[in-house]
């Protein structure tokens, strides 16, 4: 199903390069455009969705976490403690601040456990150790399962081009990092890296599956040659009481693509949505992807009823909000340039379930940008036994 989505309070911060965090029923938006105002000193909204109307309410986070910058093209993966397991925390690494300063810290976000019905967040800072990834966006990162053991598989990106090299004309220009796999041990900080002769040319933009102890991955855009590879690298790790080994096998695809959303529809099943096929061809197909221990199956499924707007518009941007369901945006053409927020926005739903979104009880009816945020000593509530309120009471 494709849905449009009117856009309310806070809708004017989100831009292309947006990332979304899911944790149970609430989703967290980051990257919004600019540096963060008194009203949400964090950066960091919870999507509220309710009968087709779209807000970002500010959300808190505890006293002891660290600050994060809004960033735009991060790496972001969600990790559980077991194998299939609930999301219980979220890494994030790189991406572009609002200066365009590409940052290289690897951040962890975790929800607090909620008092009073109120939820809060909580972000700490992780220092790596070893071969460091220098600072990039538009990379991936996933958590792999092997042998009992977890570990984080980082790969491709774009970053500025080294000190020595940039003179005022070329300043601002970005380069492919070089094609490295990273190997990351949550538990001690400690990274590796891999040079894998399957993977000759830097990577950007490309879409990450993992299943178990394997990576995948489909598309991507490298700048050396502008050439988007019609392939699906399988990376496989094993990680032995000894050095962890890596191994890559090539699969042709057929398909080349950059910029494509993934969503996950079951254990086994993933949506690739969204993208472009060229520097000037949105890719207006959906294909499932459905993997086993051994083997994956591509195939192309029912494509959406893109809109007219959808299907004329040069760009377009989006993530995953979870459960099957995709968040994106189109640029407003010139006809609709009247109404306050620059884009339109869409959910388009692959699961079974309806994406509306739960509205937690710090949600507020009145406009969040325009009130001055409390202090402590003004704050109050309201308490009656034997009566439970609607949350938005």
């Amino acid at each position: 199903t494709l849905q449009i989505v009117t856009p309310g309070s806070n809708t004017s911060l989100i831009q292309p390069g947006f990332s979304l965090l899911h944790f149970g029923s609430h989703v967290f938006y980051l990257g919004q455009k600019g540096w963060p105002k008194r009203s949400c000193p964090t950066g960091v909204f919870l999507l509220d969705l309710k009968n087709n109307d779209l807000k970002l309410r500010p959300t808190t986070f505890t006293n002891d976490s660290c600050y994060l910058p809004p960033l735009r093209h991060p790496a972001v993966c969600s990790f559980s403690a077991s194998q299939g397991g609930e999301t219980t925390q979220y890494l994030i690494h790189g991406g572009k601040t609002p200066n365009n300063e590409i940052s290289h810290k690897f951040y962890v976000m975790t929800m607090a456990l909620p008092v009073n019905r109120r939820f809060s967040l909580c972000c700490s800072e992780k220092d790596l150790a070893g071969d460091i990834p220098e600072a990039r966006y538009g990379h991936s990162m996933n958590v792999v399962f092997s042998r009992g053991k977890t570990a984080v598989v980082m790969f491709g990106g774009r970053s500025y081009m080294p000190l020595n090299q940039r003179t005022t004309e070329n300043w601002n220009n970005v380069i492919d990092c070089e094609p490295l796999v990273y190997l990351i041990d949550l538990q001690f900080g400690c990274s590796t890296s891999f040079n894998l002769r399957e993977l000759q040319d830097g990577l950007s933009f490309h879409v990450s599956l993992a299943r178990n102890d394997t990576v995948y991955i489909f598309g991507g855009h490298s700048l050396v040659n502008n050439f988007r590879p019609p392939n699906v690298y399988k990376i496989k790790v094993d990680l032995p009481i000894g050095s962890p080994a890596l191994s890559c096998t090539v699969i042709n695809s057929n398909l080349s693509f950059s910029s494509s959303i993934a969503t996950q529809t079951s254990p086994d099943e993933f949506v690739i949505v969204g993208g472009y096929e060229s520097d000037s061809q949105k890719r207006l197909i959906c294909n499932g992807v459905f993997l086993d221990d051994e083997t994956i199956d591509i195939q192309e499924i029912e494509t959406p009823n893109w809109t007219g707007e959808i299907k004329h518009s040069k760009t377009w941007f989006g993530a995953d909000m979870g459960k099957g369901a995709v968040l994106f945006g189109i640029p407003v053409d010139n006809k609709h340039q009247s109404t306050d927020c620059s884009f339109f926005f869409y959910v388009l739903n692959f699961g079974d379930n309806d994406p509306a979104l739960q509205t937690c009880s710090q949600g507020s009816t009145e406009e969040q940008e325009d009130s001055m945020p409390l202090e402590d000593s003004e704050e109050f509530t309201f308490n009656r036994d034997g009566n439970i309120f609607d949350e938005d009471t």
